[in-house]
């Protein structure tokens, strides 16, 4: 059916009630339909009364809800259901009411005229291996708090450590030699203690079974490419690609920077053309991965030892683009603090460039594959 001949609904979904607006073919200002609790068989009883599955174009804007509660649930039964990124919303700025009814109407007109742009929706597999990269990272920040609250404790009693790096095997045996009069203070110490290790034991059991999880997904072969970068481990190259998903979506590693919120703003009028900082939208995941990436370019180019075990399954274009990345990225992190740039700029601005070898890398993996097949 001719989209422009479709019904386009509008959802505007909370944890507890969805919203429903719709929007005629045609130039008439849009309804709403109604309110139901966030229950899939009471939506699907009031979507029946708009028309068929194939009549339907439903949109709505992503959220803390996920997927498997609403997206698939109406897929699986005929819909067109896509999913909004919220940021490309359309703001009208003189408008200072916002309901959840004026949400769903402007959703569905918004669908109607073609405005919208919807985000990319994973596969299960996928979205398990994401759920676990990111449980990971949410177990590294707890550790580091962790580990603040640890040093924070030995700073207040005057302790410091007198090597050089801090959470390695002769710190930790530093700790085990230190004793306080008061027993509250040596309880307190203890516990601290004791958060930090069961912190590095999930952390550690998290990693396992996050390598665990690749053997045998889709992504697997392009995973283990990416490896060939410098600065990306087999648990951040697992982190991009779970983040970024399928690199054959973006048909120029333009559009994977302008993704991943790694190009400067614009505010350009006229004669003048303004740039600012970089707009940060899109995957904020994957955008940290690659500016830590980064930093490692500031070093002159080598392969070192860990690298060259990574690459030795890997063919020889993937090498040679792994290869070339790091003689220019490392050039252009030089040159750029030889110009007087701050180092977080020059950074960022490797990682711009880093996401186009990625993009590279990821699409010769997948080429790969596809002709192993």
């Amino acid at each position: 059916m001719d989209e422009r001949s479709k019904l386009h609904v509008g959802l505007d979904v909370h944890k507890d009630s969805i919203s429903v607006g719709a929007a005629e073919p045609g130039r008439e200002r849009g309804r709403v339909v109604g309110k139901t609790a966030h229950d899939v068989n009471k939506l699907l009883k009031m979507l029946v009364k708009l028309g068929q599955p194939e009549q339907l174009h439903i949109v709505y804007e992503a959220g803390p809800t996920g997927y498997y509660g609403l997206q698939r649930a109406l897929q699986a039964k005929g819909y067109v259901c896509e999913v909004i990124a919220p940021s490309q919303m359309p703001r009208r700025p003189g408008d200072r009411v916002k309901t959840d009814g004026r949400d769903c109407v402007q959703l569905a007109e918004c669908s109607r005229a073609g405005q919208l742009r919807a985000v990319w929706i994973p596969d299960p597999a996928d979205e398990a291996v994401r759920d676990l990269a990111r449980a990971r990272e949410d177990a590294v920040n707890s550790r580091t708090k962790a580990r603040q609250q640890l040093k924070g404790f030995l700073l207040r009693h005057g302790l410091r450590y007198g090597g050089k790096t801090s959470w390695t095997i002769a710190f930790y045996r530093w700790l085990a030699t230190l004793s306080f009069e008061a027993g509250a203070s040596q309880t307190a110490f203890t516990e601290y203690w004791l958060a930090v290790q069961a912190a590095d034991e999930r952390v550690q059991r998290l990693t396992q079974a996050l390598e665990a999880s690749i053997a045998g997904w889709r992504f697997e072969p392009v995973v283990a490419a990416l490896q060939a970068l410098r600065g990306i481990d087999v648990v951040s190259a697992i982190g991009l690609v779970a983040e970024i998903g399928d690199l054959s979506r973006f048909d120029h590693p333009r559009k994977l920077m302008g993704y991943l919120g790694l190009v400067p703003s614009e505010h350009s009028s006229g004669d003048r053309v303004s740039r600012g900082s970089i707009t940060k939208t899109g995957n904020a995941h994957a955008r940290r991965l690659l500016t830590e990436a980064a930093w490692n370019y500031r070093f002159k180019a080598r392969i070192g030892r860990q690298a060259q075990r990574r690459q030795e399954a890997l063919s020889e274009h993937v090498r040679a683009v792994a290869w070339k990345a790091q003689l220019r990225l490392t050039k252009r992190f030089a040159m750029l603090l030889g110009r007087g740039m701050q180092p977080n700029k020059a950074c960022v601005a490797v990682a711009r460039e880093l996401a186009g070898f990625v993009w590279a890398i990821g699409m010769a993996a997948t080429q790969e594959k596809s002709a192993q097949h």
